[in-house]
C-alpha cells in the first residue's frame, strides 16, 4: 500500500500556469534582460539607448527585447520612424524592486 502526502487544504496554482511563469523567468534570467526591465520600470526607451546602456551591439538588445516581448512581459510603440519599449506585465516592477532590494545594495557585513 503506497503512502501519498496529503495536499494542505490551500489554493495552489495549476502546475500549467506555474511552466509558463517558470519560462518567463527563465526568460528575464539574464544580466543584460535586467537592466532593459531596470530601464523600462523607469520609462520607455529605444533599442539603441538600451543597447548602450548595457555596452552591446543594437541586434544584441532587439533579441533581448523580441525574447521578453514573446513572453507578454514588453510592448513596443512606434512614434514615426522610432520604436519606443515599455513594460506592458505591471507585476514585472514589482518583480524588479524586489530584485535591487536584494541586490542593489552591498550587505552590511561586506561594506568597509
Amino acid at each position: 500500500m503506497s503512502k501519498t502526502k496529503a495536499v494542505p487544504d490551500v489554493e495552489l496554482t495549476d502546475l500549467a500556469m506555474l511552466e509558463k511563469a517558470a519560462e518567463c523567468l527563465k526568460t528575464l534570467a539574464h544580466p543584460h534582460r535586467l537592466r532593459i526591465v531596470q530601464m523600462l520600470s523607469r520609462g520607455r526607451y529605444t533599442v539603441g539607448e538600451l543597447a548602450d546602456a548595457c555596452d552591446i551591439p543594437s541586434h544584441m538588445a532587439s533579441e533581448h527585447l523580441r525574447l521578453m516581448q514573446r513572453c507578454g512581459l514588453l510592448a513596443c510603440e512606434k512614434e514615426g520612424r522610432r520604436a519606443y519599449y515599455r513594460i506592458h506585465e505591471p507585476h514585472l516592477i514589482e518583480i524588479m524592486r524586489c530584485i535591487e532590494s536584494r541586490f542593489s545594495k552591498m550587505p552590511v557585513e561586506h561594506r568597509t
